[in-house]
């Protein structure tokens, strides 16, 4: 992990998973929650239902190098506290 370039990690089945806010994640993550801007971004992620969440969690892990589909199925094996925990450090290393 490299925070110097806005990376975070999450353990996801005993594998430590890379997670980047890329710009290519961001344009997956306003994809799938049907939002357009930052602002609009910020809004939904205060609302997020379970299904949102994974979404975004395997757009960062993507972003953090995953082919999609193995993103997905990373994300979706994931226990939900610990998505929304990995899913707001990977926001935070981006600020």
């Amino acid at each position: 992990m490299n925070a110097a370039r806005g990376e975070a990690e999450v353990v996801i089945d005993g594998e430590r998973v890379r997670l980047c806010l890329t710009l290519g994640a961001l344009a997956e993550i306003e994809a799938a929650l049907n939002v357009e801007g930052v602002s609009g971004l910020v809004e939904r992620l205060r609302t997020l239902r379970a299904g949102d969440l994974a979404a975004v969690l395997a757009a960062l892990i993507s972003g953090g190098g995953r082919e999609a589909e193995a993103a997905r199925r990373l994300a979706g094996g994931c226990d939900p506290r610990t998505a929304a925990a990995a899913v707001a450090r990977a926001f935070e290393a981006a600020a």
